[in-house]
């Protein structure tokens, strides 16, 4: 019997201890922790990640605030924004929602951003801290996918980890958290070949592919922990990287929806928390 990893219920609880840390920040006189996320363009999909992040950044009692700018912005008109509220010591947390228009150099944007207040753990010095094991802000989807394991009681140690997908958002990053929690990890990707036998040797398979209903069930093993990144609205229906079928056959499934996208918020929010204190400590 195959065991859900419920992340909608793991990121309730970990947002209610931090209203519980946001409450006590505010009843003691002192401003609320504040993320600003940069929108650019009306992409559908960004659209919804932004207004769940802000009304989740909301409903724990934080400041959120959502800089909405025109398909066509120029880059120059991005970062005068981001520098901007890299100088506002009441921002704590910068987030630019991606991807962004083509016409935009995403490396650009990323390195603007204060390392800082960058609460999604993508500008370069966060990811070498992370590299080196003194994380600063770790990349909100990875983290969250080590804290819904971790809730599970999944020890990773030892065991054989299979990533496939090899962005910056997800692929690298987890694969760098399971090394460190002493996993053996292989990073494949699109051109990887031998696949299927990647996947079979396999304990843990992270699915960070982006092709909805990629992996089958006949690709897995009944012992495997299968983490599914993907998120896709098919004919109205939200579907994932894996095909549903195979989250029947393994032993741990994350579900989508209800999976590690609510524990990717639940991590943005602890990250502008942290940044918070951070600011404070100075």
């Amino acid at each position: 019997m195959s065991t859900r990893l419920d992340g909608l219920h793991v990121s309730k609880e970990i947002r209610k201890q931090i209203a519980q840390e946001v409450s006590e920040i505010t009843m003691q006189g002192n401003r609320a922790p504040s993320l600003t996320v940069i929108l650019v363009g009306n992409d559908p999909a960004s659209e919804t990640y932004v207004n769940s992040k802000m009304k989740q950044a909301r409903a724990v009692g934080m400041t959120s605030n959502t800089i909405r700018l025109e398909e066509n912005t120029s880059e120059d008109d991005v970062l005068r924004h981001i520098h901007a509220l890299n100088d506002d010591a009441d921002v704590d947390g910068i987030l630019v929602q991606l991807p962004l228009p083509k016409h935009i150099n995403e490396d650009i944007i990323v390195d603007a951003i204060s390392p800082r207040k960058d609460v999604d753990g993508l500008h370069p010095i966060n990811v070498g801290l992370l590299e080196i094991k003194r994380p600063q802000f770790i990349s909100c989807t990875p983290k969250g996918i080590m804290r819904l394991l971790n809730w599970y009681h999944i020890d990773v140690t030892g065991k054989r980890a299979l990533v496939i997908g090899r962005s910056r958002l997800v692929g690298k990053p987890i694969a760098t958290l399971l090394t460190h929690a002493d996993a053996t990890v292989t990073l494949a990707h699109s051109r990887t070949q031998n696949l299927d036998a990647l996947i079979q040797e396999s304990d843990i398979v992270v699915v960070a592919i982006g092709k909805p209903n990629f992996i089958k069930a006949s690709q897995v093993q009944s012992h495997q922990v299968l983490v599914d990144v993907g998120i896709h609205r098919i004919d109205g229906k939200i579907v994932g990287d894996v095909d549903p079928e195979a989250y029947e056959k393994v032993a741990y499934a994350t579900p989508v929806p209800k999976g590690v996208g609510p524990m990717t918020i639940a991590s943005l929010l602890e990250n502008t928390l942290q940044a918070y204190r951070a600011h404070h400590a100075q």
